[in-house]
């Protein structure tokens, strides 16, 4: 069983674009697998296109808030875990 660990929360979701805005506590690469996870979400995908003021970026660090292209539909307070297998 993968381990799962708490990297940040969703503060905002477009729906129109299907980006999240996830602020983070841990630092994420991009092409890690992360899972978002809450009342009623359980999405489970790769970092793929992230971007920190509308600039695209393959890092984030501890503090960022980072707009995240998201599969699905997300909701404001879930949790985003970074899963390693």
């Amino acid at each position: 069983m993968p381990e799962k660990k708490l990297i940040g929360e969703v503060t905002h979701y477009f729906n129109n674009i299907s980006v999240a805005v996830v602020k983070l506590s841990e630092a994420l690469n991009a092409g890690e697998k992360i899972l978002i996870e809450g009342a009623t979400t359980n999405l489970e995908q790769k970092a793929d296109s992230m971007q920190i003021e509308h600039k695209p970026v393959t890092e984030a660090k501890a503090g960022d808030s980072i707009g995240l292209k998201v599969l699905d539909r997300v909701r404001e307070g879930d949790k985003v875990y970074k899963i390693e297998e």
